[in-house]
């Protein structure tokens, strides 16, 4: 027999819920209808989904990293439930009943504790309070309540510009009451909540705010009004947030343009820009864009990883982490390859953080990405022209320009252009321990398209004089990799060991060996040294450097991961 009741067991208390909705959705986020607030609950976790014709009840987890679990086991659908079946989500215990018997009643009396939330029965009381937060008749309201504030304020612009950002939050505030007291709102029961939605899209960043708020989630896109995505550890899913309207996206989006004092629009409809939190936003509109303004945003990290949250994440090996250690240590010029998404400047992050304290660096970037604590660094970032076509400053101008601020090291961000022929004229003139990372999928390709960066300098070098500078110029080349499954891994160190004929000559001194692929589609493997020690060793062993020759080996492949 179907059940009809539901009981969440919480640390806080215990609640009894009466089914009857179509579609509920459980999570900590203000779109849930049964909302779960604690550890291992995300915003959208999960949702039960009656079926129209028995009445049955099926369970969908909606893509977390946290999991569902039903009777112990991690679940990605499940159904039909029945009274033998525990739900276990977070912290929260799930079961369901067919009725409640007046001992169950009595039981609740004493276990209730008055709680904060949504109202209890997930029937018809819920329809108004589900339809104020995710239903396209909410994105009407709401979208025209935001136009209607948006004209008022307009109308107090000259006093709006001069207000600070809390008092205009408050004038905002009291002008949405007004606002609320039509009658064709009558129908928004959570009006507080409402309310809250058009505060946000109006002076802040809509539902990005939650997003960016929310430490598992590290990239954001927005493909349209009504469509968010974001990743989550590796993986992509798309959210239930959305903005009420393209006129609210847009609005978000120069907000964020205008505080860096750049513009968006159909004469220059691309812009990179940066939060205030220094995470790195991309905005595409029409005639570009074709389905309307899109945004995406990467994540500034807001805890700086380090090598052991590294080998603790299954990136590398301790012996990997401590080769990498000794050779930026040793100044050796390192360049970190791999594609979009794979980790490339949060390694490059961590290697430069393992540079001498006592030593000047000059880090260059498109976007100010790395986090260093160094005290005598100097951050450089690159500049889009201005309406006019005035004010560009490129990485290469950079480049050339850290070579005259007397750097121990210099960091580029990314080569992708004709600063890599001074990225290898600084690390042959004195420069050396200089790191950067290109976009490649192999070491072999990495080196290839420094070959191709240099030649866009416009220098028109010959093909075999460029080949030398790299041979001479680089050292190490540390190929990353994300997998389907997600995973980010450092697939190949190699050293870079000079130029025989016309081809430069490299030796692989550690690499990951892929043995198969898990039943839910994460990649296993081992990884191994290549039985190569790096040629630059004996020249260290020689001037009194220990070094350990010994993590080189072959690996065995037991005990991949």
């Amino acid at each position: 027999m179907t059940p009809s009741n539901l009981y969440v067991v919480s640390p806080t208390g215990t609640r009894h819920l009466a089914l009857g909705a179509a579609r509920i959705v459980v999570g900590s986020g203000a779109d849930a209808a049964l909302a779960l607030l604690g550890q291992g609950v995300a915003r959208s976790h999960a949702e039960l989904l009656r079926n129209e014709t028995t009445g049955e009840y099926w369970l969908q987890d909606l893509g977390t990293s946290q999991g569902t679990w039903v009777n112990d086991e991690r679940i990605v659908s499940y159904g039909p439930l029945s009274e033998r079946d525990e739900v276990r989500i977070g912290e929260h215990r799930l079961t369901f009943a067919r009725a409640v018997s007046s001992q169950q009643l009595e039981r609740q009396r004493a276990w209730r504790q008055p709680l904060p939330r949504r109202p209890a029965v997930l029937g018809r009381e819920l329809r108004v309070d589900a339809l104020a937060l995710t239903s396209e008749r909410r994105s009407a309201l709401a979208s025209r309540v935001h136009d209607e504030l948006i004209d008022r304020l307009d109308l107090r612009r000259r006093d709006v510009e001069a207000m600070a950002e809390g008092d205009l939050r408050g004038e905002a505030a009291r002008l949405l009451d007004g606002i609320m007291t039509a009658e064709w709102l009558a129908e928004v029961q959570d009006r507080q909540q409402f309310k809250q939605f058009v505060l946000d899209e109006t002076l802040g960043l809509g539902p990005l705010d939650a997003l960016l708020a929310d430490d598992t989630v590290t990239e954001i896109m927005v493909n349209h009004a009504n469509e968010i995505f974001v990743e989550r550890a590796g993986r992509v899913e798309r959210t239930q947030l959305n903005f009420s309207s393209e006129r609210a996206l847009r609005g978000v989006i120069e907000r964020i343009v205008g505080r860096i004092g750049r513009r968006v629009d159909d004469a220059s409809p691309m812009v990179d820009a940066r939060l205030a939190d220094g995470s790195r936003v991309n905005v595409a509109i029409p005639p570009i864009a074709l389905r309307g303004p899109a945004v995406t945003v990467r994540k500034f990290a807001r805890h700086r990883l380090g090598p052991a949250e590294l080998i603790a994440g299954g990136a590398v090996t301790e012996s990997m982490m401590e080769f990498l250690a000794l050779c930026v240590e040793q100044r050796r010029n390192i360049i970190v390859a791999g594609g979009t998404g794979t980790g490339k400047t949060t390694l490059l992050n961590v290697l430069s953080s393992l540079i001498p304290a006592n030593e000047r660096i000059v880090t260059i970037e498109d976007a100010a990405e790395l986090q260093l604590s160094h005290s005598n660094r100097i951050t450089l970032e690159a500049r889009p022209a201005n309406a006019e076509g005035r004010g560009l400053v490129t990485i290469r101008d950079l480049v050339r320009n850290a070579l005259r601020m007397r750097p121990d090291r210099i960091v580029v961000g990314e080569c992708r252009g004709g600063e890599a022929l001074d990225m290898l004229q600084a690390m042959n003139t004195g420069h050396d321990g200089s790191l950067t990372t290109v976009h490649a999928n192999s070491p072999r390709d990495a080196l290839s398209r420094l070959e191709v960066m240099v030649l866009m300098a416009g220098m028109d070098l010959p093909v075999a004089a460029i080949r030398e500078q790299i041979a001479a110029a680089v050292n190490i080349v540390v190929q990353q990799t994300r997998f389907a499954c997600g995973t980010r891994r450092v697939t190949h160190i190699v050293e870079v060991t000079g130029i025989e004929g016309a081809r430069i000559q490299m030796q692989e001194v550690f690499r990951f060996v892929q043995t198969g692929v898990e039943p839910g589609g994460r990649v296993v493997g081992h990884y191994s040294g290549c039985g190569q020690v790096p040629a630059f060793y004996d020249a260290l062993q020689r001037i009194g450097v220990e070094v350990d020759r010994s993590m080189f080996a072959i690996a065995s492949p037991i005990g991949a991961a």
